[in-house]
């Protein structure tokens, strides 16, 4: 896959905007909506955006708990 991005760092392999994995379209990627994904890149979103509202919600526990 070839494509440019302001917001991917080279050195870290890593999306500055995002704050991790660079995985092109999905969620809170200037990409989003702008490609047509393969059914396993689309599956890779699913599974990061699954990880990411786990973690939020893990998060939100952890604060009300206090």
């Amino acid at each position: 896959m070839t494509f440019h991005c302001q917001n991917y760092d080279i050195a870290a392999d890593r999306c500055k905007r995002l704050s991790g994995e660079c995985v092109p379209a999905r969620k809170g990627c200037v990409l989003e909506g702008r490609m047509v994904v393969s059914d396993e890149l689309a599956e890779r979103i699913r599974r990061i955006n699954e990880e990411t509202a786990r973690r939020k919600l893990k998060d939100s526990a952890a604060r009300q708990a206090e």
